[in-house]
């Protein structure tokens, strides 16, 4: 079956089952390895992607229920709350292994695009199940907090 969506702005024809989780379609079928696989059960967050701007985890998303949909991956985040959590992340180097990073971000960009000065309990409820092995969890809060600074200014 052929599924048409839009990837990182580009309309893309994916050949694939349609119960076949968007994880594989994008590492396999696209060769988009940035969204990574973390669990398979939609617990760890290490392969979070923009479904029409909101977060999911692609390992659980099947490609036959998104014909027509906007993703946008690791590859394709942009925007002023991705350049921002980018910077931040960056600067405060974040990253330990880096595995779980891409979903991070993702998380964090799209929590920054609905929030733009998010609390704890705020970066906490959008971060939730993005698990981070290395534990920079306080890291990664000070980073979404100093992104939404820089967004501000």
């Amino acid at each position: 079956m052929s599924v048409t969506l839009k990837i990182n702005g580009e309309s893309r024809t994916l050949d694939a089952d349609p119960d076949s989780p968007l994880l594989w379609a994008l590492r396999d079928e696209l060769g988009m390895t940035g969204t990574k696989f973390g669990c398979g059960i939609a617990a760890c967050g290490a392969c979070t992607v923009h479904w029409d701007g909101m977060p999911i985890r692609s390992c659980q998303t099947m490609v036959g229920d998104l014909e027509g949909a906007e993703i946008t991956t690791i590859e394709g985040v942009n925007g002023k709350a991705a350049k921002a959590v980018q910077e931040a992340w960056n600067e405060l180097d974040v990253p330990q292994c880096g595995y779980c990073q891409s979903g991070q971000i993702m998380a964090a960009t799209a929590l920054l695009a609905e929030t733009s000065k998010p609390t704890d309990e705020d970066i906490d409820i959008a971060m939730d199940g993005n698990v981070c092995r290395c534990a920079t969890y306080a890291r990664i809060r000070k980073a979404i907090h100093a992104a939404a600074d820089k967004m501000e200014a």
